[in-house]
Formats: C-alpha cells, sequence, structure tokens
C-alpha cells in the first residue's frame, strides 16, 4: 500500500499519484526537536523555515499556491518522532519532510516515509543514512559527521603533530558513526584509539568519562555530543584542571551558548561547521543585516546557524518548487532539486545538486572559540 503512493524502499522510483499537492497550498511536514536536548537546532531551524516561508506566500506564493508546513515536535525521542511521521504522511498527506532533527528520530521513520515516496529534505543531522546509499527522494545539504571527524584527526595530526587520539560519544547511532569515523582514520594512519567513553544523551556528570580520558593522556578528543553535554564536559575538563587538550566537536554542537560559558570552559574548543555563527557587530552585506533584524524583531533573540540553515534550505526548496512549475509531482519537483548548481543563499555558502549526487555539502569549516566567539581557522577541511 505504501509504495504504491510513489516509492519504494530499495530506491527505485515509482509513478504514482502525489501528495500535498492542492489547488491553493503544498503540504510540507516537519518532525523535529521543539523541547528535548537539542531543542537548540528545531526552534531555530523552524523559526528560519517559518520566515522564508512566509516571506514567499507574502509576494504570491510559489506558482499560484501558499505553503503551509505541519511541524510537530518529537522531543528528540524514537516512538515520537514516529507517531509525528506517521501523522504527517499518513493524516496531513505532506509533500515532502523538511528539516527534521536528529539521526536516530531521522533513521526511524525514512524506510517508511522513502516507501510512501515522501522526500526527505535537508535534516538536521549529518548521518551517512541521510545521503549514503543514494536514493532519489533523499537530499541533504550539510556535511556529513564521519567526514568531518575523519577530517579531525587528519588535520590534528598534520598540523599539530598529534598522536594520541581519544574519542567521547553518545551511544546511539549518531555517536557510533563518530566513533566509526575516527577509528577508521587512525586506522589508515597507522594509529589505534587511546580510550574512548560512551553517554546517553540524558546523562549530566562527565566527571568519570573526562578523569578516565585524561589519564589515557588524550591530546585530541574527539566528541560526539551535542550542545547541552558538550557543555557539562567541558566544565568537567575545567574543574579537573586539565587544560592541554583539543576538544573537538561537529554540526551536532555547534552552538553560541557554548562559547559563552561564563566560567570560560568554551575556550578553545573546536567545532566543525557550514555555516558560521553571525555576530551582530561583524556583519557587512546589506541583505544578511535586514535579515538578522528582521529575525530579532520577530523572534526577540538573534538568530544562529539553525535559523540560518532554515532559512537557507528553505529557500532551497522553494526554488525547486518555482522551477517544477504549476503541474506539480515529486517527480518534476525532484527533477527541479537536481537542476540546481552552486546555490547561494545571501549567506555565502554553495550547494549543488545533480541527477547522481543528492549530498549537496561535502566539506566543512573548522573553527575555535577565541574570547567567546567561534573564529574560522581553515575552510573546506576534507580527509581525503
Amino acid at each position: 500500500m505504501l509504495a504504491s503512493c510513489g516509492g519504494t524502499s530499495d530506491g527505485q522510483a515509482q509513478s504514482g499519484a502525489t501528495q500535498g499537492i492542492l489547488d491553493d497550498e503544498i503540504v510540507l511536514g516537519s518532525h523535529t526537536d521543539l523541547s528535548g536536548v537539542v531543542a537548540i537546532w528545531g526552534i531555530g531551524a523552524v523559526n528560519g523555515m517559518r520566515m522564508r516561508i512566509d516571506e514567499a506566500n507574502a509576494a504570491g506564493g510559489v506558482n499560484g499556491r501558499a505553503i503551509r508546513v505541519v511541524v510537530e515536535d518529537t522531543g528528540y525521542q524514537v516512538p515520537r518522532a514516529i507517531q509525528a511521521a506517521n501523522k504527517l504522511i499518513h493524516r496531513d498527506k505532506i509533500f515532502a519532510m523538511l528539516l527534521s532533527v536528529g539521526t536516530p528520530t531521522n533513521n526511524a521513520v525514512l524506510e517508511e516515509q522513502l516507501a510512501a515516496g515522501v522526500p526527505n529534505l535537508f535534516p538536521l543531522t549529518g548521518a551517512r543514512s541521510m545521503a549514503e546509499p543514494f536514493h532519489p527522494l533523499k537530499f541533504t545539504a550539510r556535511s556529513l559527521y564521519y567526514d568531518e571527524m575523519r577530517s579531525a584527526v587528519k588535520y590534528f595530526h598534520d598540523t599539530q603533530g598529534a598522536e594520541v587520539f581519544c574519542a567521547i560519544y553518545h551511544d546511539t547511532e549518531y555517536g557510533l558513526e563518530v566513533l566509526e569515523a575516527v577509528n577508521d582514520q587512525l586506522g589508515e594512519m597507522g594509529l589505534e584509539l587511546a580510550a574512548h567513553a560512551a553517554t546517553l544523551p540524558t546523562d549530566t556528570e562527565f566527571t568519570a568519562a573526562v578523569l578516565k580520558l585524561k589519564e589515557a593522556g588524550c591530546q585530541v578528543v574527539l566528541m560526539g555530543s551535542v550542545h547541552r553535554d558538550t557543555i557539562l564536559i567541558l566544565e568537567a575538563a575545567r574543574k579537573s584542571g586539565w587544560d592541554d587538550v583539543a576538544w573537538v566537536g561537529n554540526n551536532a554542537a555547534f552552538a553560541q551558548v557554548i562559547a559563552e560559558q561564563a566560567s570560560g570552559s568554551g575556550e578553545g574548543y573546536y567545532c566543525f561547521v557550514h555555516l558560521p555563527q553571525l555576530y551582530e557587530d561583524s556583519i557587512e552585506d546589506t541583505e544578511v543585516r535586514a535579515w538578522w533584524d528582521a529575525y530579532v524583531e520577530r523572534y526577540g533573540a538573534p538568530p544562529g546557524p539553525p535559523a540560518m540553515e532554515g532559512y537557507r534550505n528553505t529557500g532551497l526548496v522553494i526554488e525547486a518548487l518555482e522551477r517544477a512549475g504549476r503541474d506539480l509531482t515529486w517527480e518534476g519537483f525532484i527533477a527541479a532539486l537536481e537542476s540546481l548548481s552552486d546555490y547561494e543563499g545571501i549567506f555565502g555558502y554553495r550547494v549543488s545538486f545533480s541527477p547522481t549526487n543528492h549530498n549537496g555539502v561535502k566539506t566543512a569549516s573548522l573553527t575555535v572559540v577565541e574570547n567567546g566567539r567561534f573564529k574560522k581557522l581553515a575552510h573546506e577541511v576534507s580527509y581525503e
């Protein structure tokens, strides 16, 4: 029954009726975290998404149709994500899933979603499963955690002479992917992981884990954490007096709240990111300034990378919908997305797709916290 809706789980496109398209409306959906441990990503991305959709609708919509988005809060919990996706796909009849947050939550619903023919657009996770294996309905617009962590190992080995690498990570699909990347790159360089510590996303005490890594003499610790536990880990390291180590995170743990910890525990923290943190006193582009001011006026707080990603990626969707024309189908929309090459929104970050490549971004920039701000160290870092 699901396959008859437009796709199959093995990646073969199949013709069928396209849902989510009404005479005057296009219905999109998102299952995200608005109340859990990564709500900082979900809330910001939804805010940015709604800004871009409202702009499009105020300008007359897309080819005569307004865009409506249905957002469901998962709290970063797999059972709630399954429930939310079922509602969005089968009751709300969404045309596409957009900006859904989390590795375990996306993985839990992806098979059924693709079988129903519903595209998965730009999920807020760098999991390889969002891009690999290739599937006609999967599109990503951020670098992958696996690539970022392999790049980190190579970068710190080549530029700083580091030989003793460790890892601290969630005991989840996300964290295990980080661990796999670290081990793969170390193996290629003839090295072994010196120590590791597995944690839970809900953990709040990290003293024992940090002391274990400290005793192993780690020079670099690769982190499969999110912003909340990253702060707690760095604080535990500060309290233990461990300051001769490089802590390295990925896109999942890139947040200004880490950099601006009053204790200073965020100083020296390294992190990969594909969209830079904006700072109000350094914005020179007039279009970006107008966007910043509009966001602050609407939401009462400055935007971060999640809002930027939500705004930019929704712009990608709108551009593809416009190119697909009034006679909108899933097949036509996918072809329109695949035609986007070197797409660059107001934040100056290019994304490219093709009929054989749906992973629009291959590399990321390495940043470090200095004086409470993220500073870019290296652009387009890669292990290849």
